[in-house]
């Protein structure tokens, strides 16, 4: 008699039916799987019907034991709002990711075609979906921002958490550096006219092409550069003089910009014999000698 009393409690009853839940979604689950596992042959496709039916099961499951011990100590309303709180909690990502492709439909901070920086992750937009922007990714271990070849999905909720850089939208000019060290012996003056010239024959026009682009942006930004045509900057380091060319070039032509510009140094100064590179040096000495 007390074994039938303790049985008709109703939190017993509860517990035996969650208990009998959770056996008869593990059961259908091997069921269903071991059904998949004979009628489907590619891989992949399994792989991906098994996960659905384990996330699907699993999730009936979890809300028939809720209902169970639920359903007599709160109203529908109640039940509704815990719902809606898990599933907002569960859901989380992927509703930030469609707030930040609205975002991107409204602010347009990039667009298909340009060259962005997504936190660590540099690419050319190649797609923007719902839900991911794809990258065609350049950088990491390929210098001077060439492509990888590889393709980034990176989450359109990262426009929330993450700095968004574009290198072409609006103003597609970037500045380049060069380092170039001669040695103290060297006519210093003369390299540093060398390497101006050589930034200068690259690009005439690009000076006055950017100009026009400032004078755009200006209109809508806090922009402004006094001075856009190349310069180089001497300093003094330990085993030489060092000129530092710094000049604008277009975003996707960094490499041959540079490419072009060393090129014409090497041959100037090739020409000329009180001009030679430097390069970290050792100088031994005997004591006494």
């Amino acid at each position: 008699m007390k074994v039938l009393e303790y049985l008709q409690s109703p939190n017993i009853q509860k517990l035996l039916l969650s208990l009998l839940t959770i056996f008869i979604a593990y059961i259908l689950t091997l069921l269903i799987n071991r059904i998949v596992n004979k009628t489907i042959s590619d891989l992949k496709k399994r792989y991906t019907v098994r996960k659905a039916v384990v996330y699907i099961i699993s999730v009936l499951a979890i809300i028939n034991i809720i209902l169970i011990w639920v359903k007599e100590q709160v109203s529908v309303t109640t039940l509704l709002g815990i719902a809606g709180a898990g599933l907002t909690l569960a859901l989380h990502q992927p509703v930030t990711a469609i707030a930040g492709w609205l975002l991107l439909l409204i602010r347009r901070p990039y667009d298909t075609g340009d060259r962005v920086q997504i936190g660590d992750v540099k690419g050319d937009v190649i797609d923007i979906r719902l839900f991911y922007t794809t990258l065609l990714e350049i950088g990491n271990w390929v210098g001077s921002d060439q492509s990888t070849g590889r393709v980034v999905h990176c989450p359109n909720s990262k426009i929330f958490t993450e700095s968004i850089f574009n290198y072409t939208r609006g103003f597609e000019y970037i500045w380049n550096e060069i380092k170039i060290t001669v040695t103290f012996e060297s006519d210093w003056e003369k390299a540093k006219q060398i390497i101006l010239d050589a930034a200068v024959h690259d690009d005439l026009d690009l000076g006055e092409a950017a100009r026009e682009r400032i004078s755009r942006m200006s209109r809508k930004y806090l922009i402004h550069y006094e001075k856009l045509t190349p310069v180089v900057w001497s300093n003094i380091v330990d085993f030489g003089v060092e000129l530092t060319l710094r000049y604008m070039t277009d975003a996707r032509k960094r490499r041959s910009s540079q490419d072009k510009i060393c090129q014409i140094i090497l041959r100037e100064f090739n020409k000329e014999p009180d001009v030679e590179f430097a390069y970290p040096t050792y100088r031994l000495f005997k004591r006494g000698e």
